[in-house]
């Protein structure tokens, strides 16, 4: 029997049964530590047949009871007066919702309005995710926009459960890539200025490097130095480069609703000494030690396949030293709950950064490090060719143009945050019901559109009645888990989750729609079922905000 963790939102319903469960059990277990009592849950068995709640409390007394969970379940039943009940083996209790219980829920829904799915389960934690942090060498590319996508998505709805979310870029602003991107541009430059130039062999071949250099050219005090054969020095060209890429960067996000409250830079990081003050304390506490000229972090004793060089022999930092010391000030500011989104070529970095957090005394559980699997474009059904190392690749901006912010938001979360994404730009683009951001949008104009052609008929939920057919008790279901649904996506850390439920609420509402009247001869039918749609249209607009995709009114 298959049972998906989805707790229902607090409802008078699930109140009353977890109060019924708990009293039912005090009777079976005089003695029952409270620890028992207050782990008292109900799941939303996958398949219908399972009732709509179920608890798993029989199997868990089994081993302080020394009974059968299916005993168990039989005497705490005794207990669960007014309740339709079912027990399954080994041990489920499951529980069926009459239509009236069911209906009574509609209210709820109305009444939370835009807060319905609003969850405490975060009690106010600070929580900060870390996310798309692309080094400012160039464009943000379309795997830059997927885990764009996926993070503000995240930290939408854990805002939404209770948590407070900051967003935050860390910004690789040193070292040799910005190094080589400005030694790119200084040579493209060159080549412009009709100058012999040596391309870098490893440097940046975007068309970008040539925008950037045009735009230098044409610098007044510039163009006196060129004109005089005046040297213009690395720094200039590094340091124009990456304000010039920044901004772009700033500017796609923006155009993508994606916000960030904290700019990091790493720069600023080794300047500050703290790179130097976090392996202090992990020399002190004895990981770290000299071999072969060079500093190594004895990560191996922390879970790590082997240790990691932090000071190479040339006395230069390795990229695990600034994220060392990065992460301990993370840890120092207090957050609860650290989330890391990175690109599918980090994989194997993550125990080695867990293992320096457990040895600076760091609980290393607080930090979760989510990979963002790649993500394939497709056009006609074949795939967009993309070399990032000969500059031919499709920018996040260049998505964005082509099917729209809703579109590229919705289409980068569709699957789950470590499965490979294809992206099919030609049906993102489609407005046909063929597309399945068109597809949940279009049932929320379609519901807008219904209540406007309803004229003087208005929902009432004095008929909630007249609400029983068998797609409208299982819609308001489907309705009734939506706070569910979203502390299952903040728990888990995975936007998919919240985009499959709302696909599978579009469906149930355009099979009614297509089957049923909404608007009929009969006007307190009519008043229940707007009522109905009413409440659809209040989840798929609260669903889609957590998406950062629009809601219209119209299509």
């Amino acid at each position: 029997m298959a049972y998906a963790l989805v707790h229902f939102f607090m409802s008078k319903i699930e109140e009353s049964i977890i109060k019924s469960i708990q009293k039912a059990v005090k009777g079976v277990y005089k003695d029952c530590p409270k620890e028992a009592l207050s782990n008292v849950y109900l799941e939303a068995p996958k398949e219908k047949r399972f009732g709509d709640f179920s608890t798993n409390v029989a199997m868990r007394l089994t081993k302080d009871l020394k009974r059968s969970p299916m005993d168990i379940a039989a005497e705490i039943a005794k207990g669960l007066k007014g309740y339709d009940i079912k027990i399954e083996r080994p041990g489920f209790i499951n529980f069926y919702l009459s239509a009236e219980a069911v209906l009574g829920s509609l209210g709820e829904i109305l009444a939370q309005k835009d807060r319905f799915g609003r969850l405490s389960i975060g009690k106010g934690e600070s929580a900060q995710i870390e996310f798309v942090s692309a080094n400012p060498t160039g464009p943000l590319t379309v795997a830059h926009g997927r885990q764009a996508a996926l993070g503000d998505s995240l930290a939408r709805i854990l805002v939404c459960c209770g948590y407070k979310v900051v967003r935050e870029y860390y910004i690789n602003d040193e070292g040799v890539q910005i190094s080589l991107l400005g030694r790119s541009v200084k040579a493209r430059l060159r080549e412009l200025c009709g100058e012999k130039s040596d391309f870098p062999e490893d440097g940046y071949k975007g068309e970008y490097i040539y925008e950037i250099a045009r735009e230098i050219r044409e610098l007044p005090r510039i163009k006196s130095r060129i004109a005089t054969n005046e040297k213009i020095s690395d720094d200039f060209f590094e340091g124009f480069a990456y304000k010039w890429i920044m901004k772009g960067i700033k500017k796609d996000l923006e155009d993508f609703g994606v916000k960030f409250d904290v700019w990091y830079s790493q720069k600023k990081l080794t300047e500050s000494g703290k790179i130097e003050k976090a392996l202090a304390v992990l020399r002190k506490k004895g990981f770290l030690y000299d071999k072969d000229g060079a500093l190594w972090f004895a990560s191996s004793r922390l879970g790590d396949d082997k240790d990691r060089v932090i000071i190479k022999s040339d006395k230069s930092f390795t990229y695990l030293a600034p994220d060392i010391a990065y992460h301990k000030e993370k840890f120092e500011k207090g957050y609860e709950k650290i989330v890391n989104i990175w690109g599918p070529d980090h994989h194997g970095y993550i125990n080695r950064l867990k293992a320096a957090c457990q040895a600076l005394g760091y609980d290393k559980d607080k930090l979760s490090i989510l990979i963002s699997q790649l993500v394939s474009l497709h056009r006609d059904k074949k795939p967009v060719a993309m070399s990032t190392r000969q500059g031919e690749f499709v920018t996040l901006r260049q998505v964005i143009a082509e099917v729209g912010r809703d579109a590229g938001r919705f289409f980068f979360i569709m699957r789950r945050t470590d499965s490979h994404l294809d992206f099919d730009l030609e049906l993102a683009k489609q407005k046909t019901m063929d597309n399945p951001v068109y597809y949940i949008q279009y049932a929320h104009a379609r519901i807008s559109s219904v209540i406007n052609f309803s004229g003087e008929n208005k929902p009432d939920a004095k008929n909630l009645s007249l609400l029983n057919k068998p797609e409208e008790i299982n819609i308001i279901k489907t309705l009734m888990q939506f706070p569910g649904i979203l502390e299952t996506s903040a728990r888990n850390l995975e936007p998919y989750t919240l985009l499959a439920y709302l696909q599978g609420l579009a469906s149930l509402f355009h099979s009614y729609y297509n089957s049923h009247r909404i608007v009929t001869d009969d006007k307190s039918l009519t008043s229940a079922r707007l009522l109905l749609a009413k409440a659809i249209k209040t989840v798929l607009f609260n669903g889609l905000s957590l998406l950062g995709v629009s809601a219209p009114e119209k299509m």
